[in-house]
């Protein structure tokens, strides 16, 4: 019951952080002036270090499930074979997926440079915050990989929106884009690390 209590608690502790992050952020956007392109790379590479951590929880894996999951229509065993053939897939699929973006992005607009590494390192922080406090609690449940390897995912809606919208400007449309961001990302952690 202890146990239980001190994960739900490391839970807690690591949503709380993530509340703070985003709203560190936002302050930043707003103090800075960032413009729609600044926050969609903050963005990619905040994706990009969600997708490094996924590798990792992966990679961590030792009792999972395979339920209702495939490679090249084949059902596979939740063995070491599937757990890496998994992850070097969502490599190749999630990089090239973000790499497509990063082009996209540089075509349109350039790149922000030193102002958004700031950003860039309190996500890192978050994440790898998040990563630990979550570990043990991750460690509980039998995952199922091939939801893991598909969660990731789930970000790229809100990209495609900065993408399709970024004729969208001024601090207002920044701000509604950040809270709704926030609230995805508090929703997610919450739906992955639930108890």
């Amino acid at each position: 019951m202890d146990k239980v209590l001190f994960l739900k608690n490391n839970k807690k502790n690591s949503v709380i952080a993530l509340l703070l992050t985003n709203l560190i952020v936002i302050v930043l956007a707003v103090w800075q002036n960032w413009d729609l392109l600044t926050m969609a790379w903050i963005y990619w590479f905040q994706s990009v270090i969600i997708g490094l951590f996924q590798v990792k929880k992966m990679l961590d894996l030792e009792n999972f499930s395979t339920r209702n999951f495939e490679i090249y229509g084949q059902s596979v065993l939740p063995n070491q074979e599937t757990k890496i053939k998994t992850v070097i897939f969502f490599i190749f699929h999630y990089g090239f997926f973000h790499f497509t973006y990063a082009v996209f992005l540089y075509v349109n607009g350039g790149f922000s440079g030193s102002s958004i590494l700031v950003p860039i390192v309190i996500f890192f922080i978050n994440h790898l915050f998040s990563y630990k406090e979550n570990k043990e609690l991750d460690k509980q449940k039998r995952k199922n990989i091939g939801h893991m390897m598909s969660f990731p995912y789930l970000r790229i809606i809100p990209m495609h929106l900065i993408v399709v919208f970024g004729s969208l400007s001024g601090t207002g449309s920044l701000v509604f884009f950040l809270i709704l961001k926030t609230i995805a990302d508090v929703a997610m952690h919450l739906k992955e690390h639930k108890v």
